[in-house]
């Protein structure tokens, strides 16, 4: 059988470039060898975020009596907490499912590979294989944990987040390999439930990709919540042939054994590029990624690739943008290339931490002229309210054009106003303008709108 467009894989990139397709008037298939939805829906994103949910919700009664109330025998149900989660990535399967019927895009059940001539061939589980014809090829098979060569994960002692996500029961102490997002969300989930936790961060600063503010704010929060922290450290070695895994790490002031019920191994994610029949096409990769055009064309015709095996952040929300991108290239209507200066990032812990653009750091690392602008939590009626003060609004703002270069976010609910900043640097914002943009009160977004006004001096909260 024919199609104009087979997509492998059906992850956030991949589902949303059938669906896009076959909205386009494409005859559309997608190959899944697992769960639809891939990895961010099914163990990733989605069921974490229900995991960090339930650990806010237990931090909150926790803490009834500063809110007024008393909250008595509050313990968590980790049994309970996991079918939650996992209950929630089921939903969310179920509405991919809905959606390639309600787009009649045509779901191959198996493991996909790219044959030469534009075909792809499918092994449902079976071990029977059936090829197809195809117009269009688009790769979208999303990655795996990566793993330590000292440091192999065996499910039992050294985890990655597939165990994380489901324990049958808690270990009483965790230690953390990686304070990247996957790292630092586990390890305040586990810290919240009561495990003792223990971070190991290569770096010289927890979440490193970050600002240097918010590394600060958050080193102090998870120092705060009991989590012990270990940066500029390097683990050596994992025995784990005792009862307890022991790590031997590396530091400033030497070596040092940390000794841990569990180990999860957070250090990133390695593309799925394996049997996909690459090398049968001449398409040849570039430190394990698969080059790619502007458009997401392979050197092979009529094939496409997007998401974790390019050479772009392995986001869900970045793998979905290319795939919108990929497809409506394809279908002539001259799409708008991904703006890769202007990617949001998140991380889901307590409080939460969400960016765009520019550090400071990096600013003057390219000698740009700068001005940052920083409104506290501790100044926000809402913040103080609710009782989350902790953290802050800071812009890194371009002194000659006054264009936010980049925005760095800490605090109770931030992951859900960065949006706003993302869609104001696409509009070219300056944070004049963004400073006299009138934002409701009293709000935690009202911040953003705070912290323009600071970088000219101009703040009237703080």
């Amino acid at each position: 059988m024919k199609y104009d467009v087979i997509v492998i894989g059906a992850g956030p990139g991949g589902y949303v470039a059938a669906i896009r397709a076959a909205q386009l008037g494409f005859n559309t298939a997608v190959v899944e060898r697992s769960e639809l939805g891939g990895i961010c829906l099914n163990w990733g994103c989605i069921p974490t975020k229900a995991l960090l949910k339930s650990a806010q919700a237990l931090h909150y009664a926790e803490r009834g009596a500063d809110y007024g109330f008393t909250a008595e025998c509050v313990k968590p149900d980790l049994a309970a907490i996991v079918a939650r989660s996992r209950g929630v990535s089921a939903t969310m399967n179920k509405g991919v499912e809905y959606l390639f019927k309600k787009n009649k895009v045509t779901v191959l059940k198996g493991t996909g590979k790219v044959l030469p001539g534009k075909q792809v061939s499918v092994m449902n589980m079976e071990g029977v294989t059936e090829v197809y014809d195809a117009d269009h090829i688009i790769l979208a098979t999303g990655s795996h944990p990566a793993e330590l060569p000292f440091a192999p994960i065996d499910g039992e002692k050294i985890w990655c987040y597939y165990q994380a996500l489901v324990p049958e029961a808690l270990p009483k102490s965790l230690a953390v390999i990686g304070s990247g997002a996957i790292g630092s969300e586990f390890a305040f989930f586990y810290r919240s439930l009561g495990v003792e936790v223990t971070i190991i961060e290569f770096m010289d600063r927890v979440l490193p990709i970050e600002d240097d503010d918010t590394c600060a704010q958050i080193s102090r929060s998870f120092r705060k919540a009991g989590i012990k922290v270990m940066v500029s450290s390097s683990v050596k070695s994992v025995d784990t042939t005792g009862e307890l895994c022991r790590l031997t790490v590396e530091t400033k002031k030497g070596e040092e054994i940390v000794e841990a019920e569990k180990v999860l191994s957070a250090v990133g994610v390695r593309p799925n590029t394996e049997g996909l029949g690459l090398e049968a096409l001449g398409i040849e990769l570039n430190r394990g990624k698969i080059p790619v055009d502007t458009y997401y064309k392979t050197t092979a015709e009529g094939v496409y690739a997007i998401g974790d095996i390019i050479a772009t952040p392995a986001l869900a929300h970045v793998a979905s943008a290319e795939a919108i991108c990929c497809v409506e290239a394809i279908a002539g209507l001259n799409p708008e290339p991904v703006n890769y200066d202007n990617i949001p990032g998140c991380t889901y812990i307590t409080p939460e931490v969400a960016s765009v653009g520019m550090t400071e750091r990096k600013a003057k690392e390219l000698g740009i002229e700068y001005r940052v602008g920083k409104f506290p939590f501790t100044a926000s009626g809402k913040a103080t309210a609710a009782g989350a003060r902790d953290g802050f609004v800071k812009l890194v703002v371009d002194a000659a054009t006054d264009k936010v270069l980049g925005a760095h976010l800490v605090g109770d609910n931030v992951s859900e106003m960065v949006g706003g900043i993302v869609a104001a640097r696409n509009l070219g914002i300056t944070a004049k303008q963004l400073a006299g943009s009138m934002f409701p009160h009293p709000t935690m977004s009202e911040a953003l709108m705070e912290a323009a006004a600071a970088v000219h001096g101009e703040a009237i909260h703080i």
